[in-house]
């Protein structure tokens, strides 16, 4: 007995849904660049961004990309019209500081040591360094960091009140002309969706036992961060479809998922069932994702790789169409060695299939 080992539980963790007008809105304006990289959000988000002009998607990407910084605050308004107008009364100073600070805190995070006036020397070797920095975390993701935003905005960087007015004008640009009706048009649908919720115990669960409860996604490989949770708080979203994101702040994780009711209640609103049940339906509706499910169902396991060779993929096309059946729950995901491997989730086919009788039934 005297070489006995003991093993910590994990603690447990403290469970909160909120609205955050401000943060469901940010959220929803942020993934409008991802429109057409992520399929299977929700409608609004591809025909918004497909709407706006050249000139104002190159604007969102600049604002979202590079100068949204300057504008994040702890600071959770009961509307966004109260949060523009608080952002419109910062000191463009400020707003530029916090910009930089953001910038230069990333470079030094891949230890590159550099002041701000060295970071704005030249536009190419602005770019230059945050292809070093930023880019590398895209890298790590899979994904692409365009240079563009970084080209538009360099200017701005070098003049606080030009960088303070692009954020603000294009802030309530978006809000006035796409954002309002949509925001009061899915309220209702957002506040059952947190009422349902809160109504569930949460008592007892460790951090990624309460995500797993909520999204129905082991979600410990994309955000490691969340295994280490003291206090989640889940904001629903009318927009991300079945993806979920996550940002820190002081103790908290704020963690976005798609609006939906927990497993085993139904909804009151026929939006928020429809909502929920059209999510896994979109990712049934195309032949490529179909194909790769039939193949599954032949094959315990396949690799992605396996999955590009089988059907003569592009690396790009099956990361998006794995990406969006693995979140839909239709795919299980796990890794060997580097390699990302898949296998079937007979269960969810069942669930939508019953899903799909129930709500044409009822």
């Amino acid at each position: 007995m005297s070489d006995q080992q003991f093993i910590l539980a994990p603690p447990t963790v403290k469970v909160d849904f909120q609205l955050l007008p401000v943060d469901g809105v940010s959220n929803s304006l942020m993934i409008m660049r991802q429109a057409h990289e992520l399929s299977g959000l929700g409608d609004w988000v591809v025909q918004t961004w497909d709407a706006l002009s050249d000139d104002r998607r190159r604007k969102h990407l600049m604002v979202f990309d590079v100068l949204y910084a300057g504008v994040e605050y702890e600071y959770n308004p009961p509307d966004y019209p109260s949060y523009l107008a608080f952002i419109k009364e910062q000191d463009p100073d400020v707003t530029l500081k916090r910009i930089l600070d953001r910038l230069q805190g990333k470079c030094e995070y891949y230890d590159i040591q550099i002041t701000k006036d060295e970071l704005l020397s030249s536009e190419d070797r602005f770019v230059e360094l945050i292809q070093q920095s930023i880019g590398k975390h895209y890298q790590q993701k899979g994904l692409e960091l365009y240079d563009q935003p970084y080209r538009d905005a360099f200017p701005l960087l070098r003049d606080p009140q030009a960088a303070h007015n692009a954020i603000v004008e294009h802030l309530e640009y978006m809000w006035d002309t796409h954002m309002r009706d949509e925001w009061n048009r899915n309220l209702p649908m957002l506040e059952e969706c947190i009422a349902a919720f809160k109504q569930q115990d949460y008592s007892g669960m460790t951090a990624l036992e309460a995500v797993r409860s909520v999204t129905g996604r082991d979600l410990s490989v994309h955000f490691p961060a969340l295994s280490n949770a003291e206090k989640l708080v889940f904001v629903p979203s009318a927009h991300i479809g079945p993806y979920n994101s996550y940002y820190t702040a002081a103790d908290k994780v704020y963690v976005f998922f798609g609006a939906r009711m927990p497993e085993g209640l139904r909804s009151t609103s026929p939006a928020l069932g429809r909502s929920e049940l059209l999510v896994h339906i979109n990712a049934l509706a195309d032949d490529t994702r179909l194909k790769i499910l039939k193949l599954l169902t032949h094959n315990e396991e396949l690799c992605a790789q396996d999955i590009i060779n089988l059907l003569d993929l592009s690396q790009s096309s099956a990361s998006r169409h794995l990406r969006q059946l693995t979140a839909t729950g239709y795919l299980v995901e796990r890794r060997r060695d580097v390699a990302k491997c898949y296998s079937l989730n007979m269960k969810r086919i069942d669930d939508t299939a019953a899903a799909l009788k129930t709500f044409i039934r009822g």
